[in-house]
């Protein structure tokens, strides 16, 4: 399997409806969220890559699969997270819509790792847990709540200091 990081569409697919499969080695990279980094194994995913020449521009279509791996976004212990990537980007470039324009091609080279980064990115989700009973972390001590018997773990609260002035009446 290839390793590439831009392929140039033109060779790949060089007049309208033309179309070809590629399987090749991605390296999507790191995630950064809400200041942890969460990695993506295998470092090198399996990929393919489908182009469609299209009358005036390119159809294009991004799959891969791996493992999302990083602190549980609860309880700050171990995670991973199977995620299956399904991108598809469409780039017309003779036009002025946006929708149309792809991001990630530019002067007819497809840059496939930030691609493949963002089309991550946007496929994990909102929360990465360490299991899906995840019960965090207590609010007052910081101890992990799965661990704990339930209803075991508590602490006493504090009278409202509001309330003082009434307490002294007493």
């Amino acid at each position: 399997m290839a390793a590439y990081t831009t392929i140039e569409l033109a060779r790949i697919a060089p007049s309208p409806g033309d179309g070809k499969r590629l399987e090749f080695e991605l390296e999507p990279g790191q995630v950064e969220l809400g200041g942890h980094t969460y990695e993506f194994s295998p470092p090198l995913a399996g990929a393919r890559l489908e182009i469609s020449r299209t009358a005036s521009g390119y159809a294009l279509r991004l799959t891969f699969a791996g493992e999302v791996i990083g602190p549980c976004m609860r309880c700050l212990g171990p995670a991973a997270v199977e995620i299956a990537v399904e991108a598809r980007e469409v780039d017309q470039p003779g036009t002025d819509d946006e929708e149309l324009r792809s991001p990630y091609v530019t002067e007819g080279e497809l840059d496939l790792n930030a691609w493949g980064h963002d089309s991550l990115v946007l496929a994990m989700p909102q929360r990465l847990l360490c299991r899906p009973d995840c019960a965090g972390l207590c609010a007052v001590c910081g101890e992990s709540l799965n661990d704990a018997e339930p209803g075991a773990h508590h602490h006493p609260s504090e009278p409202d200091p509001r309330w003082d002035k009434l307490r002294e009446l007493q």
